[in-house]
């Protein structure tokens, strides 16, 4: 691990020797990101290797000063922040990615959750640490990475591994909170697993709620590119009737119902307002498919022979849907269209549960937290999902607001990681310190100055395969010994990371650099913290179907929080 003065240096040398000095450059972008679709106007720091201010974390002497120190930073810029125990209305999303309006998509309406961003902070540069629903939802809740509390598979339930790991909704139980959630929170089967507890947790919450909507029962209306699949099949339905009737309606329902409820209980609550969109199948009412032109939205195209500029399992991930693979571009744009449908669906129903937050006088003592449990591709590389370590999969929609906050409507170009959730929301709310195994950085100290940076890189693992993110660059490693094993992509000049430089001579000096800091980053991740009670997965361990899940709750079996677990 570096010390201060390797790092220093490591810093203040010029990326591109022949070409580029950028120590302390700062330019301000405005990146048209027509192959992304994406219009982004922004202000963006650069040093050689696009890191900016961050935070050592390690277990050496200078490492824990540096710590020490960043706390402190932490208290100065907390001052003023009074412990009130805050509500936290935690609101996910599944399968979201930043085709928003107010991340500068030119297309997609979301006025609600513009509006969120212009009373809390957006954060710019957001990722989830497992671009897959079960692995990403485990590690935010538990505050853990993926290798550290075993769920490194879709349907993997954490408590087998760490049976004594404190969750987050469970730590703002134990602060005397009523801990709720209303529908997909840890993983779901989406759709099998609606109407069902899914994957979840069962030590997390005080109340479940699980609703079961129209789309759901009307299946075989819905068009699939494989008739009958719907989860991770391209598949869509401009659907009938009202929005209160889908699924993702009635979590808004339940959600307000329930915030009637806990406002008249009187007690702090953290209430979890998990929707399904827009996950596929891509369903909504059709009022919101009519927000669309059709004829207008682009379809992402990949050059000739691009799959030989990547090492083999990056073209494994871009390639593993064969019937999502070279689609029609009509079809392509029908899909798209659903996919922006959807995401408008998805707004409304933010809107209605804002709406009652603000009605029901809650607002003034209510953290709000918005995101997403990862990204998703709609045709960039070619690819119609998630799971890749390419931005599109790993950058996350990220909006955070809390009552009396100095900075209504910033935005933070600090990186910033999913894990960072349990940390943050403790912290704001003004409740007990969280365990000390817990992972990530409160993102306070960002809030209170969004010049703020409290991290070098942001980390996303695939399987084996690991991608650090700067402020600059994207570098990925995938465990081959024979081949091209490496990805570069300079987002300075290839936003789309559609130019892998990795072998390009010129960048020789950034890529030892980088892989310096990837190889402390997997290094970090991968080891197991004190204090927790860890059980390694047994080889071959796929996790738990929906059904066998069920069979386990039935039966009184699940796995169970166990603090003296050994």
């Amino acid at each position: 691990m570096p010390g201060p003065n390797d790092v220093s240096a490591l810093l203040n040398k010029s990326a591109h020797p022949s070409k580029l000095k950028l120590d302390d450059y700062s330019a301000k972008s405005s990146v048209n990101r027509r192959k992304n679709r994406i219009q982004c106007h922004s202000w963006q720091s650069y040093n050689d290797l696009g890191i900016g201010e961050f935070q050592f974390s390690g277990n050496s002497p200078i490492m824990n000063r540096a710590y020490i120190i960043l706390v402190s930073i932490s208290l100065i810029f907390t001052a003023g922040l009074e412990a009130k125990n805050y509500n936290v209305l935690f609101i996910m999303a599944d399968d979201l990615n930043c085709d928003l309006g107010v991340y500068g998509h030119p297309q997609v309406q979301t006025p609600n959750i513009d509006r969120l961003a212009n009373e809390g902070m957006l954060f710019e540069n957001a990722f989830c640490n497992f671009p897959l629903c079960g692995p990403s939802r485990a590690s935010f809740m538990t505050g853990l990475y993926p290798e550290q509390n075993g769920v490194t598979k879709l349907r993997r339930l954490f408590r087998y591994y760490t049976p004594n790991a404190v969750t987050l909704s469970q730590h703002f139980k134990k602060n005397g909170y009523t801990a709720a959630r209303v529908g997909k929170i840890y993983h779901f089967d989406n759709p099998n697993g609606i109407g069902t507890n899914g994957h979840d947790d069962p030590d997390s919450w005080d109340i479940r709620i699980n609703p079961k909507g129209r789309d759901k029962v009307e299946e075989d209306k819905i068009f699939s590119l494989i008739p009958g699949k719907f989860g991770a099949t391209l598949s869509w339905l401009a659907a009938d009737g009202e929005d209160t009737e889908q699924t993702d309606g009635m979590v808004a329902t339940e959600s307000i119902h329930l915030l009637r409820k806990l406002k008249k209980e009187g007690k702090p609550f953290f209430l979890g307002v998990g929707f399904y969109k827009p996950h596929t199948p891509f369903v909504a009412p059709k009022k919101y498919f009519e927000l669309y032109d059709p004829t207008k939205i682009e379809v992402p195209c990949i050059p000739s022979r691009y799959h030989d500029s990547l090492p083999a399992p990056a073209v494994k991930r871009i390639t593993a849907f064969e019937s999502q693979n070279n689609l029609p571009e009509e079809t392509a744009r029908e899909a798209i269209h659903a996919y922006y449908a959807t995401i408008s669906f998805l707004d409304a129903q933010i809107g209605r549960v804002l709406d009652e937050l603000e009605k029901l006088g809650l607002k003034e003592n209510t953290i709000v937290l918005f995101s997403s449990d990862h990204g998703y591709h709609m045709g960039e590389h070619g690819h119609y999902q998630k799971n890749t370590l390419f931005e599109n999969a790993d950058r996350v929609p990220l909006i955070i607001s809390y009552p009396g906050m100095d900075h209504s409507g910033a935005r933070s170009e600090s990186l910033v990681e999913m894990i960072d959730f349990y940390k943050t929301l403790s912290h704001l709310a003004g409740i007990d310190t969280p365990p000390s195994y817990i992972q990530g950085h409160s993102l306070v100290p960002v809030l209170k100055n969004p010049e703020h940076s409290v991290r070098e890189t942001a980390i996303t693992q695939l399987d084996n395969g690991y991608t650090i993110r700067t402020n600059r660059y994207r570098y990925t490693k995938w465990p081959q010994e024979k081949g091209l094993n490496i990805e570069l992509y300079d987002r300075l000049s290839d936003p789309g990371e559609m130019m892998n430089i990795a072998t390009d001579p010129n960048y020789n000096d950034v890529v030892e650099k980088l892989d310096h800091l990837w190889q402390k980053r997997v290094e970090e991740i991968g080891t197991i913290p004190s204090g927790l009670n860890f059980i390694p997965p047994k080889k071959g361990d796929g996790g738990v179907h929906r059904d066998e899940y069920k069979a386990l709750e039935e039966d009184g079996k699940l796995p169970r929080y166990a603090p003296q677990s050994l």
